[in-house]
């Protein structure tokens, strides 16, 4: 693609869907930061497309952050940084460390585990409903909609309303009774979101946390057990973990494509090409981290990947996406130090799509364990 198109590919995202693909990575630092030229509001855009497209509902409008721009983005972004930063980290901490524990002993005693089913997807969604206040019921089918989502199969739409109408229960219930977690601040919050806004203020939250917070745990024990140098330096104490993940941001990151915006005229880019109107341009974050006008030198404790985001748009739930993401490969690390792949590296299957980058499954071996104890206040 760099040798034919330079920066900027024309792609299907799906059939009868053109985008702009964007693979450079100085280009995309520019775009991701003129949002007054590459707005991430879609409407116009979706106007032509069939509401079965199997990408349309991940990149549809939406009154949240994410499919906003101007004073509307404003407002959205103030309130969901307000909830996150209401987050007490220690408590977080005591709820990923207990759910953790809760896990391996789960399959600890059998000496083998598939790591993505038994550990880090439900860590994931056990926590990040802990932080909303999201019952079980409504955690599971928001969950199951989220991963039809992100497949982009012909059950994209249905996953996207399963997804919507779950959350929608939640709003209802916390406005019935309150409780101290993301969803009451989101409905205290002087911005005043209506029950539809702040449906798709947590439909935000919970995507960021379904596939990108669980891929990149999943993705970064992956790249320890098969690059033995690198699992070595961070299990003694080489490489801390928050470097491993952002070796994996930078490298590998669990989303490969993203960072949707809409142009809505069209845009001379980087003084010599230009891109059409009201058609997406995508960031392909993978592409742009690993872009040979950037690569090289130490990435360790270096914060200049995209594997976040980049302007405006930027993920608002880092700090607490990283303390999730960290202690749960510290836990695991510590409770399972020579667990190792239960198949050779070749067989490992990647799913479909194209925005994600996820294992199918992440089956391990280890010595089996004696249940672990749990030594912090419930």
């Amino acid at each position: 693609m760099r040798d034919r198109f330079g920066s900027l590919v024309p792609v299907w995202l799906a059939p009868g869907v053109p985008a702009t693909l964007v693979i450079g990575y100085w280009t995309a630092l520019g775009i991701l930061n003129d949002p007054e030229h590459f707005p991430a509001d879609p409407s116009l855009w979706q106007r032509g497309i069939a509401l079965e497209c199997p990408v349309r509902p991940m990149m549809e409008k939406r009154p949240n952050a994410l499919r906003s721009s101007g004073v509307e983005h404003a407002r959205y972004r103030a309130a969901t940084v307000d909830a996150l930063d209401r987050v007490d980290l220690v408590n977080l901490h005591a709820v990923v460390e207990r759910s953790a524990v809760g896990l391996i002993n789960g399959f600890g005693a059998q000496g083998r585990a598939d790591l993505l089913a038994d550990y880090a997807f439900p860590l994931v969604f056990g926590v990040i409903s802990d932080l909303i206040g999201c019952d079980p019921d409504i955690s599971e089918r928001t969950a199951t909609g989220m991963a039809m989502m992100f497949d982009s199969t012909d059950a994209a739409a249905e996953g996207n309303q399963l997804a919507v109408q779950a959350l929608a229960e939640l709003v209802a219930r916390k406005r019935a009774r309150p409780g101290k977690d993301v969803t009451s601040w989101l409905l205290a919050h002087p911005a005043a979101l209506d029950d539809e806004e702040l449906v798709h203020q947590l439909f935000t939250l919970y995507a960021a946390a379904s596939e990108p917070l669980t891929n990149l745990i999943v993705n970064t024990v992956s790249l320890m057990m098969t690059r033995p140098d690198f699992g070595g330096r961070v299990v003694g104490g080489a490489v801390s973990t928050r470097d491993a993940l952002t070796h994996v941001l930078f490298r590998d990151p669990p989303l490969a494509n993203f960072c949707f915006s809409y142009p809505r005229q069209p845009q001379l880019v980087d003084g010599k090409e230009w891109v059409p109107a009201h058609q997406p341009v995508v960031i392909s974050l993978a592409a742009c981290n690993n872009d040979p006008a950037v690569l090289g030198g130490n990435i360790y404790g270096n914060e200049s990947h995209l594997g976040l985001g980049a302007g405006p748009h930027r993920c608002p739930a880092r700090t607490p996406a990283e303390l999730i993401a960290g202690d749960a490969i510290d836990q695991l690390l510590d409770a399972l130090p020579e667990i190792e792949l239960a198949v050779p590296v070749e067989e490992l299957r990647w799913r479909p799509g194209p925005f994600h980058r996820s294992l199918e499954a992440l089956p391990v071996v280890f010595k089996p364990i004696s249940p672990l104890p749990v030594s912090f206040p419930r």
